[in-house]
């Protein structure tokens, strides 16, 4: 995922879970806040519930695939946390995508591709 997608910074982490919504499932929850960007940005965290340090990280791997996949269809202009629970790390990946994708229709993130792809054409033309 390109640079500018990732969520990095301590401030934005808080400004998420302070002024963000919240949505959870057994295998892992999303907070999300407007950004006021052209672009969405993402974090993937996995706390210490998950497992020690391998599993930690074997969590984070396979939720930033998922993100790989679905980040084309969320919507512009969020910032997301994805929180990995403990569960994450035996699921099937389909299982994961399917319960990623649920999450981020529930929140109103979710868009067409379509759609994307003709926002994408009109900020290219604009920024001509």
């Amino acid at each position: 995922m390109k640079r500018k997608h990732r969520l990095k910074r301590a401030n934005d982490f808080r400004r998420v879970r302070a002024e963000g919504k919240s949505l959870g499932h057994p295998l892992m929850a999303l907070a999300f806040v407007p950004n006021g960007l052209p672009y969405s940005r993402v974090a993937v965290v996995a706390g210490r519930s998950v497992g020690r340090a391998v599993r930690r990280n074997r969590a984070k791997r396979r939720l930033r695939a998922c993100v790989e996949q679905l980040f084309p269809h969320v919507q512009p202009g969020w910032d997301v946390i994805v929180y990995a629970r403990p569960g994450v790390i035996e699921a099937p990946f389909g299982t994961l995508l399917e319960t990623m994708e649920h999450l981020l229709r529930r929140g109103g993130l979710w868009q067409a591709l379509a759609v994307q792809e003709s926002i994408e054409t009109s900020h290219e033309r604009l920024s001509e």
